[in-house]
């Protein structure tokens, strides 16, 4: 098949060419992912080794990728690959293998879209077939010509050596539509005879970028194109085949595969340039040279898709004839086939030129256009010539050479007095042509006065043109008044002058009024006509009527609109292309507008037309007028005039039971309308075969493809093929008198796949109804499961999911549901009577699927619930008035089983009935109350007897403990204690309360020692003993503050008061070491009068007292200033007392009431000498 002789390439290639151009004539089938072959048939030896390679399966996956895995239905035996190389998972026996096919399963992991194929396995010895390699069996698939590696040397090693023969090259078209992989060849050894083989392919396209464009079957061989190839992109590749033993050891030296890549006729042809320009002499003979043009083709430029032809198409102006030029069909040149070349005529010619790939063949081949501008260059073949003036009109003199005509001012007065009077006249403008070559000054007119005769003047011109920018255009002979134009005049930019003669004597004075002088320019057709716009843009709709309106051109002439000079005419040159017909559009000769002429607008298949528009003067007059020419580009618009066609009758798709929101097949449709429009977006609509609306099909925004797309679940034990009718139509409707076509309706072929689906519970919830108390293992219902896959014959196994209290339990068989506990309503598992339990039920696939069902208890409720009395605890005072306690009883039981209740007191002990009396209320209340006229306070405890009114009712002894209590006149207990727990006899509890009181004296007679041991310390530290000797200075007792080791406290302020900085104010007498005062010295207060001696110790208690009750004393210990006297004392030194004259006769008696500490002072001061 691939062993190609030289001179067969060509017809190779023709055929392949038209392979693909039947297959695009018929549309690409849609790619359908699956198994290459519903059954294969491999031969294995009889015994097979671990890890040895049997067989492949190949699978078309459609550009999914790494999203397809492998299964086996017999992992133990066989494991298989992801490249779907299927290996022995252990030893083998052919005899001890199962007569079932082999199943090999691919999943998607996306879609979870399943596909199946079998493998018949068949013993090497047992084979009617042709006996395969014993070691290597391959699945029997097509005949592929065969590429043996050249033989070895004899002794079976390696060594380099000529190879005998050379493969010839594969050859592959470009632009093949799949399905993919497509198997080109196949690689063999003749070591294959021996032992197990691996192949592989190397190279660029295979491991090297780009990657997986060519893949080979390790086991069989197979080489494949996996991937569309582009010969422009790659025009070939260059493989290189191993083949390797199960050891990873080359037993072949490497062959090369080359593959080269067959074109096709997929580029247009692509001028370098869009527009040329080239120049050409007038008068040139015919076959002069002028240009040359170039296109290019990315095809093969080897075969005829490469193989450009040029050709002209039209050429603008057709003047003097329509094939001034030609064109070389092969290089571009262009020469001139014709005389007449004449710039004055046509200056500039505007050529269509055309490139055709497949050398030119209209049919076959691909054509672009370009425009080539030819302009013609001037010679001197025009000798100069005195243009003809027209005769004027006698009132409009023109310029004379010799005798010039005069102007004569207007007469005088006689009185010679120049005066205002009614002008007698009026001048006549002066016409003077424009663009005059000279020689100037050319003469126009004479002024004269007739005052000339009398005297000496002078003449002059005054105005623009004159004397006035642009100056000296005109000049005047000061003597003679001739007027001249002293250079060439241009209408288009001074289309008149305004001069004004004047005439004076030699003195100066005016002698005559200045007269007016009109010079009009006289317009020559100088100018050609410019349109506005180079390239001028319109669009009309496809199948317009004739007449229909398209676009105005316009062009301007600077020339005189007034004369034939500036009177524009226009006119279409060409049309291209001239499809359906060469005369599409005709324009307004005057307006510029074009219009429709034709029918057979269709943008499918001539999208734009370019026209070459010419606008000429002199109305036109080919002869004599100035052209120009612009081009016209009208773009066709697009109408919905091509209903969206089907690629395929039929569509086919797999979908799993149960999934939404799944695609199950993309339907394709081409449409011609332009892309991306709403002619073109396609809206699909299911007309048949979904009558419970189970599908939709959305449309692709990006590819406009149609996607099947299943919407409700779809059960396979209720239908297992679907068949939708599917009608594809566009955004907008069709244009009249267009029609769908059959092409338009598509079938969709949808087959379900079985899935192991859930078992269900019927009914879920399940709800049963049962008295509380059953006892256990009590039968209480069955509750089973369905399993919805009918043609699966599975079991199911039950068991316990969620059971609240633990009170059930079900025979995993059967379904069959006992108790294992007593049922209680009254359980805080149960909400509302209502217990509730949830059973799973599991079928038997693999992997299992598994339903929930959840059943309901409701529990009937009985009377075993006794009643207890509420509240439980009440206050009541001593005295009967006003007393009373009203009680209830709770019961967990409901009505009847509960309420009303009788209520009645015990008759032991028996001073309950001697103290209190119980009167009921009502059914479900009763009030307890003194029978006495007084109760000693306490609490009491008071069994009352309850009972409910239930069948079968039940009673029960409640205590309730009432506070006996003393009470204001408003009823309130003024003992606030609350009650003591429950459980305890009045004994004990009075044995608890002495104890605790006992507790509370020891507690408070050590905290009042401890009180009254600091009150003495205290004192201790701040007055002196009467044993010790007085200094004038302040002694350190005792340090109060410190305490932490890791506090360093300045204890020098106590000698130093002054440097204490003001802090904050605080209470006369009560000033902290760490807190200095705010206040200046002098805004201390003095003690004026010594304190009562009884005030001393209560002096220092309260100084202590309110530093501990400091808010912002620090939590450290500190020093304690107690006093603050100031920096000075009125007093002076205490030493001052022994030298004071009348110390003598001062009392200091009053110093022994101040205590023991003070009496050492009175006898210093106040008693004897002695």
């Amino acid at each position: 098949m691939y062993s190609l002789h030289e001179g067969s390439g060509l017809l190779l290639l023709a055929v392949l060419a038209g392979l693909q151009i039947a297959a695009e004539g018929r549309g690409t089938p849609p790619c359908r992912p699956g198994f290459s072959e519903d059954v294969y048939k491999v031969v294995v030896p009889d015994i097979t080794e671990k890890g040895q390679p049997l067989f492949s399966v190949r699978f078309l996956d459609c550009g999914r990728g790494g999203l397809v895995q492998f299964e086996c239905n017999n992992p133990s035996d066989f494991r298989i690959e992801a490249d779907g190389v299927v290996y022995a998972a252990r030893s083998l026996r052919y005899s001890t293998l199962s007569a079932s096919p082999l199943l090999v399963k691919a999943s998607d992991t996306t879609t979870q879209q399943q596909w199946v194929t079998q493998v018949r396995l068949t013993s090497s010895t047992n084979s009617n077939q042709q006996v395969q390699e014993d070691a290597v069996p391959t699945v029997m698939s097509k005949d592929l010509q065969e590429i043996v590696f050249p033989p070895r040397n004899l002794d079976g090693q390696l060594k380099r050596m000529k190879r005998e023969l050379v493969i010839p090259p594969i050859n592959v078209p470009e632009n093949s539509q799949g399905p993919f992989p497509q198997e080109l060849l196949r690689i063999r050894s003749d070591h294959a005879k021996i032992g197990s083989l691996r192949y592989s392919v190397t190279g660029h396209g295979a491991d090297q970028p780009p990657t997986g464009i060519f893949i080979i079957d390790p086991i069989s061989g197979d080489l494949s194109v996996n991937k569309t190839l582009d010969r422009e992109h790659i025009p070939s590749f260059h493989l290189r085949a191993h083949a390797v033993d199960l050891k990873g050891n080359q037993v072949e030296y490497p062959i090369d595969i080359v593959i080269n890549v067959i074109d096709l006729n997929d580029n247009r042809p692509e001028f370098t340039h869009q527009i040329w320009n080239g120049t050409v002499p007038e008068g040139s003979k015919p076959g002069t040279f002028v240009m040359t043009v170039t296109a290019v083709d990315k095809d093969d430029p080897k075969t005829a898709n490469g193989m450009l032809r040029y050709k002209i198409l039209s050429q603008n102006p057709e003047s003097p004839t329509s094939n001034m030029f030609t064109i070389n069909n092969k290089t571009g040149g262009i020469i001139t086939v014709a005389a007449g070349l004449d710039r004055e005529k046509v200056p500039q010619y505007a050529l269509i030129i055309q490139a055709t790939d497949m050398e030119g063949n209209p049919m076959y081949g691909l054509s672009n256009t370009a425009t080539a501008v030819i302009r013609v260059t001037d010679i001197n073949d025009n000798p100069p010539e005195f243009t003809a003036e027209t005769v004027q009109e006698e009132a409009v003199p023109t310029v004379m050479s010799k005798d010039l005509q005069e102007i004569v001012f207007p007469p005088r007065n006689l009185d010679g007095q120049l005066k205002c009077m009614k002008r007698e006249w009026v001048i006549p403008p002066i016409n003077v042509p424009e663009n005059s070559q000279g020689p100037f000054p050319q003469e126009l007119l004479r002024i004269r006065s007739d005052h000339a005769k009398i005297g000496s003047l002078r003449y002059s011109v005054t105005g623009h043109g004159a004397d006035q920018p642009p100056t000296g255009i005109f000049i005047i002979d000061p003597i003679s008044g001739d007027l001249s134009v002293n250079k060439t005049l241009d209408r288009e930019h001074i289309p008149s002058f305004h001069l004004r003669a004047h005439a004076v004597d030699l003195k100066g004075n005016q002698v005559e009024y200045p007269t007016d002088i009109v010079i009009n320019v006289i317009d020559l057709n100088d100018n050609r006509p410019e349109f506005t716009h180079q390239i001028w843009k319109g669009t009309v709709p496809e199948g317009s009527k004739p007449g229909t309106f398209v676009m105005t051109v316009t062009a301007v002439d600077k020339d005189d609109p007034k004369t034939a000079n500036g009177m524009l005419r226009y006119k279409i040159l060409s049309q291209n292309p001239e499809s359906p017909t060469s005369n599409m559009f005709t324009i307004n000769n005057k307006t510029g507008g074009i219009i429709t002429v034709a029918a057979g607008l269709d943008r499918e298949k001539v999208p734009q037309y370019a026209l070459i528009i010419q606008a000429t003067d002199m109305e036109g007059n080919p002869m004599y007028g100035l052209s120009n020419t612009a081009t016209a580009v009208i773009r066709v618009t697009d109408i919905n005039d091509n209903p969206p066609e089907f690629t395929a009758e039929t569509f086919f798709g797999d979908v799993p039971e149960n999934r939404v929101n799944v695609i199950v097949a993309n339907l394709t449709v081409t449409d011609k309308d332009q892309p991306n429009t709403p002619a073109w977006n396609a809206v699909y609509k299911i007309t048949g075969g979904d009558p419970t609306g189970r599908f939709s099909v959305p449309t692709d925004p990006t590819t406009n493809e149609g996607l099947v797309t299943v919407v409700k679940p779809i059960d396979y034990e209720i239908s297992r093929t679907y068949v939708l009718t599917v009608e594809a139509r566009n955004e907008v409707p069709l244009a009249r008198g267009i029609h769908s076509p059959r092409q338009s309706t598509a079938t969709v072929s949808i087959r379900v796949i079985d899935v192991n689906e859930s078992p269900y519970f019927e009914p879920n919830p399940k709800l049963i109804k049962l008295e509380e108390g059953m006892l256990p293992e009590s039968t209480l219902t069955t509750f089973t499961a369905q399993d919805p896959d009918r043609f699966m014959q599975q079991s199911i196994r039950y068991s316990k999911l969620s059971d609240p209290a633990n009170w059930l339990r079900i025979d995993p068989n059967t379904g069959r549901i006992t108790t294992s506990a007593v049922l209680d309503r009254e359980s805080p598992f149960v909400k509302n009577s209502l217990y509730n339990a949830t059973f799973l039920a599991s079928d038997s696939g693999v992997p299992p699927a598994t339903g929930t069902g959840t059943l309901q208890i409701f529990l009937l409720d009985i009377n075993d619930n006794a009643p207890k009395v509420f509240p439980q605890e009440a206050e009541i005072c001593e005295k009967p008035e006003p007393n009373a306690i009203n009680i209830t009883a709770l019961d967990g039981d409901l009505n009847p089983n509960a309420g009303p209740f009788a209520f009645e007191l015990a008759y032991r002990p028996s001073d309950v009935r001697r103290n209190w009396t119980i009167t009921r209320i009502s059914g479900d209340f009763a009030q307890m109350s003194l029978k006495i006229g007084f109760l000693e306070s306490g609490i009491y405890d008071i069994p009352i007897i309850i009972t409910d009114s239930g069948n079968l009712p039940m009673s029960n002894t409640s205590y309730l403990r009432i506070k006996v209590c003393q009470c204001d006149i408003s009823g309130d207990c003024t003992d606030q204690q609350p009650t003591m727990a429950a459980g305890l006899g009045t004994g004990a509890i009075i044995s608890i309360l002495l104890c605790i009181i006992i507790l509370l004296i020891l507690v408070l007679l050590f905290v009042v020692w401890m009180k009254r041991r600091d009150k003495e310390r205290q004192a201790k530290q701040l007055l002196i003993d009467p044993e010790d000797d007085v200094r004038d200075n302040i002694l350190k007792y005792d340090e109060e503050g410190g305490g932490e080791e890791d506090q360093d406290y300045d204890l020098s302020q106590l000698q130093q008061p002054d440097t204490i900085e003001p802090d904050a104010i605080k209470p006369v007498g009560i000033r902290r070491l760490d807190e200095r005062p705010l206040h200046p010295e002098p805004q201390y207060p003095m003690r004026s009068a010594a304190p009562h001696p009884g005030d001393i110790g209560d002096f220092i208690n309260e100084g202590l007292k309110a530093a501990d009750n400091d808010p912002t004393a620090p939590p450290y210990d500190s020093l304690l200033v107690f006093d603050y006297e100031g920096s000075g004392s009125t007093a002076g030194s205490l030493s001052s007392l022994n030298s004071s004259s009348s110390g003598g006769d001062q009392d200091y008696d009053y110093l022994n009431d101040w205590g023991p500490r003070f009496r050492k002072l009175a006898d210093m001061y106040g008693g004897s000498d002695d």
